[in-house]
């Protein structure tokens, strides 16, 4: 069943539309508006609409609410102006699968109603999984938050459609991609990973998109990029917001026609590539701040995915611990517990390194622990440092709003982990950025801030 709805006030529009369509062999039947395409839903089968948001009586907006309340499987795409982009953002948090925008291609058309058929497919064949029954893959929690992620793991991993993924450094975000992965159509084909900012900006066009022999000195043999290899498979960009603004033009065009030339080649490159982006920044500071395209961030933002830090899913801590034990058991070959007096120490603790902290902290107690048992003893003494400043609240910082005071204990953790890693490391940023689990960029911006320049080289 390939029968796409045209619904455009427009008659040349529709006309347009739909023989466009036709040459690529879909069965189309068209409205003048949205009531007239309500009409149509009811007595006939139909695979994907294809709407104007702006029309009289009904238009795009109330026409998606009526079809995501009475044919939810049926997936809408919203046809839009330049200037009504944010309208047509608005469409897709409501529901919309996507939208093109005048003038469009028939290259970008085609690629969308593509990707319709495909969700309409996916839903036809029941693939949303009960919670239980997600492969967490790693994700370990019971809290509310936590349980909200693997609900929206379940309801997305099916579908075909962009994820953004967005938290603090260390909270488990790159997990949150395999759970995405690992339970879609897809797993059976490659999860291809990269970190945007770990490549140069000379070197992301021929990661992305790969490079022909003597493309440029040293390209000695025809390499593929990230986007071929991730072919019928998924593709995580994991801290995004490093990619260069000339390079996200680039990124933006593959993302919408799923086409691309190596670097040094002629030919097209056509792939079947679904992208879940992550970052650690605030993307829409970085929009307006003019350092991240507007187009590219709604593209990327289709559906968000928050992973909220540690401190505030606290109920998740013994939970990890217990796994994070037992899995370093199973690695060390030993055979460890941890007294309820560490484990009350852990819980008071605000973890600015989010799970990562943990984790780490976790196998050095571990190898530390005498008679197989961690207890204070293990606990390293800037640990026990910041728990005392938790716990001793200043006479004047108790005037001070919680937020506030909160705010500033997790500064001065963070300040002191970055100078204690940057010790460690002789002062080398980028071997401190890699211990900290942070870009070279991330690590020197917080250096600023903290005034630690000096302390480095």
């Amino acid at each position: 069943m390939n029968k796409i709805l045209i619904v455009d006030d427009e008659l040349n529009m529709r006309l347009v539309l739909s023989a466009m369509l036709k040459k690529e062999g879909y069965e189309i039947a068209s409205a003048s508006d949205g009531r007239e395409a309500l009409q149509i839903l009811k007595s006939s089968k139909i695979a994907a609409v294809v709407s104007d948001l702006k029309m009289p009586d009904i238009d795009g907006m109330e026409l998606l609410s009526r079809i995501s309340e009475k044919y939810p499987e049926i997936p809408v795409i919203m046809i839009t102006a330049h200037g009504t982009v944010a309208t047509a953002v608005e469409a897709l948090k409501k529901g919309a699968l996507d939208y093109i925008t005048k003038p469009f291609d028939i290259d970008e058309l085609k690629n969308v109603i593509s990707k319709a058929i495909k969700t309409r497919t996916l839903k036809e064949n029941e693939l949303f999984l009960p919670p239980e029954e997600i492969e967490r893959t790693g994700i370990i929690g019971t809290s509310r938050r936590t349980l909200e992620i693997f609900e929206a793991i379940k309801r997305v991993a099916p579908t075909t459609t962009t994820i953004m993924i967005t938290g603090e450094t260390g909270t488990g975000k790159e997990l949150v991609a395999d759970a995405i992965h690992y339970n879609s159509p897809r797993k059976k084909n490659p999860l291809i990973k990269i970190n945007c900012a770990a490549i140069s900006e000379t070197l992301m066009e021929s990661e992305l998109f790969g490079y022909e022999k003597g493309a440029y000195t040293g390209a000695a043999i025809t390499k593929p990029g990230k986007f071929e290899l991730a072919h019928k498979g998924t593709l995580f960009l994991d801290e995004v917001g490093e990619i260069p603004r000339d390079m996200q033009v680039k990124l933006l065009r593959v993302i919408q026609e799923q086409e691309f030339e190596r670097v040094g080649g002629l030919k097209t490159i056509k792939v079947d590539v679904r992208i879940i982006a992550a970052t650690n920044q605030n993307l829409l500071q970085q929009v307006q701040a003019g350092n991240f395209r507007e187009d590219l961030y709604y593209r990327f933002n289709v559906f968000p995915i928050d992973v909220p830090p540690l401190r505030e899913r606290k109920e998740d801590i013994l939970p990890l611990v217990d796994y994070f034990v037992d899995k370093f058991n199973k690695k060390l070959g030993l055979s460890v517990a941890i007294d309820s007096e560490v484990k009350e120490m852990l819980l008071r603790h605000e973890w600015p390194g989010n799970i990562r902290e943990l984790e780490n902290l976790i196998e050095r107690m571990m190898l530390l622990a005498k008679n197989n048992l961690i207890t204070s003893r293990e606990v390293p003494g800037e640990f026990k440092a910041a728990l005392d400043k938790i716990v001793t609240v200043p006479a004047d910082d108790g005037k001070k709003p919680f937020k506030e005071y909160m705010r500033d204990h997790v500064e001065n953790v963070e300040r002191q982990m970055i100078i204690k890693c940057l010790e460690e490391a002789g002062g080398n940023i980028t071997n401190a950025a890699k211990q900290l689990g942070l870009s070279r960029k991330g690590l020197q911006l917080k250096m600023i801030k903290y005034n630690l320049r000096k302390e480095s080289k």
